[in-house]
């Protein structure tokens, strides 16, 4: 599973990072985390407001910061 982080490296940026890898981890999902930060690149991804989340190139989350459960609740 690829999962990307879009977002400027803020504390919230941050927090989705954790939170993400967290929920991967206690799922036993196999992931690749990228972080993108590049304004460019994520305008093109089509993302509207950051912190955001996709899942193999899917936007799932974007503009807050969900929890730990509620990562794990996101289809897959």
């Amino acid at each position: 599973m690829k999962l990307k982080i879009y977002g400027s490296g803020c504390a919230k940026c941050s927090l989705l990072t954790q939170h993400t890898e967290t929920a991967a981890q206690e799922l036993g999902i196999e992931y690749e985390l990228e972080k993108v930060t590049d304004m460019n690149q994520i305008i093109d991804a089509g993302v509207m407001r950051t912190p955001a989340l996709a899942v193999d190139e899917a936007i799932v989350v974007e503009g807050k910061v969900p929890s730990t459960n509620e990562l794990k609740k996101l289809p897959a």
